[in-house]
């Protein structure tokens, strides 16, 4: 399969014309398993909705993003992080026009390998993993839609496109093992001897803007949550790069506006200021480097979607003061303390006794026979798969011997 695109400018929807550069549907790589297409969906729209449609998508609804889901419901979760994500990533495709649809895929996906608990689930069970080839989950997100989602008849997985795939490997930068001592995620390694997705290049602009608008969605929630919850307050805000003259604006506009309206009010200024700034700076290096095609950019051998370098410089400081008033803040610690102890009691106890697992898991540890290699990685998929009640409760059912029947 071909995934080249030919340069050429087309019309996408509504008339509206499509960069040489952008991704096109109509020149897709194609999946993996051929099958009829939509007649009423491009290529990258039925991979959105089959990203949607997923169940580790719904999944997402009860997984951590900064506040485990029972802290309150007014925070956000993976779910409601990755449609703002897809939201933002619209936006940016749409100015730079580039595949709306393919860029918004690719966000919906990006988070579909995270465990319960975020990255401290994550962090507890990759050194679990160590001698088993490691948890990461980029990796699983790849493991997932290509094979852990068990929904249609001709395929394990959801059969995405050439260009989805790529970019939910690469949407952060090109995989450089070779270069920088590293080995591969083992499901990116194998996968890679099935279909190569070119990975020490980088990938193509759609999945460049999901990325980036990752890092303004996360930067710019987790403070209205953190504002929310009471880990730091505007006026501490104010002396910062960035969000201060965000806030400046507001209190300006607005002297008497209530907190809540004043804390909205600067989260979707900084939000509009760093997609403008986004937009300029991506525009500025498709102009130096004059792409002529989606290939061209993934051979330019550096991103083309970023923030300007002063901008970028301000975002540190920022992410600098929500790592220490925020993510290492000790009532953030003390839950993702437990959360660590928590994944790594079921992975303990699943390996020495994985005849305590679901009946369908322990199909599954019989299918792969290889050993404990691949016991070790059924039972990760499993712990992976969780939501934070479901794991919650799973740890009471097999540790509390005071567990109610209910």
């Amino acid at each position: 399969m071909n995934h080249r695109q030919n340069g050429a400018s087309v019309a996408g929807s509504k008339g509206v014309v499509r960069a040489r550069y952008a991704s096109d549907p109509a020149l897709s790589g194609g999946r993996l398993y051929p099958e009829p297409e939509s007649a009423t969906r491009t290529v990258f729209q039925r991979d959105r909705d089959r990203i949607i449609h997923s169940g580790a998508f719904r999944k997402l609804q009860y997984k951590t993003q900064v506040f485990v889901y029972h802290e309150g419901d007014y925070y956000r979760t993976r779910l409601t992080h990755s449609i703002e994500v897809a939201q933002i990533a619209r936006s940016i495709a749409r100015v730079l026009r580039i595949d709306e649809d393919l860029a918004e895929a690719v966000a919906l996906a990006h988070d579909l390998g995270h465990t319960p608990f975020g990255h401290a689930g994550e962090f507890a069970l990759d050194p679990c993993m160590r001698e088993y080839g490691g948890f990461n989950h980029n990796d699983q997100a790849l493991r997932i839609v290509t094979r852990l989602e068990a929904r249609y008849g001709g395929f394990d997985g959801l059969n995405l496109t050439w260009e989805t795939l790529e970019g939910l490997v690469k949407h952060n930068g090109p995989l450089l093992p070779l270069a920088e001592g590293r080995v591969l995620p083992t499901t990116i390694a194998a996968f890679r001897d099935v279909w190569d997705l070119e990975l020490t290049s980088h990938a193509g602009l759609e999945a460049q803007v999901a990325a980036l608008a990752d890092d303004i969605a996360y930067n710019t929630h987790d403070i209205e949550d953190g504002l929310r919850a009471g880990f730091f307050t505007l006026d501490e805000l104010a002396a910062l790069p960035l969000v201060g003259n965000c806030i400046n604006a507001v209190t300006t506009a607005f002297p008497r506006l209530e907190e809540g309206r004043t804390i909205h009010e600067t989260t979707r200024r900084l939000i509009d200021h760093l997609v403008r700034d986004a937009v300029a700076e991506t525009e500025r290096r498709l102009a130096e480097v004059a792409p002529d095609s989606a290939a061209d950019v993934r051979a330019a051998g550096r991103p083309m979607v970023a923030l300007s370098a002063q901008t970028s410089k301000d975002e540190k400081v920022l992410r600098e003061f929500l790592q220490r008033r925020l993510y290492r803040d000790y009532r953030v610690n003390r839950m993702t303390s437990k959360a660590r102890r928590m994944v790594r009691d079921l992975f303990d106890h699943f390996m020495a006794e994985p005849e305590t697992l679901p009946t369908p898991w322990q199909v599954e540890i019989a299918r792969e026979n290889s050993g404990d290699r691949g016991k070790a990685r059924v039972i990760a998929d499993y712990i992976a798969g969780m939501t934070d009640r479901f794991a919650i409760a799973e740890h009471q059912r097999i540790f509390d011997f005071q567990e109610r029947r209910t």
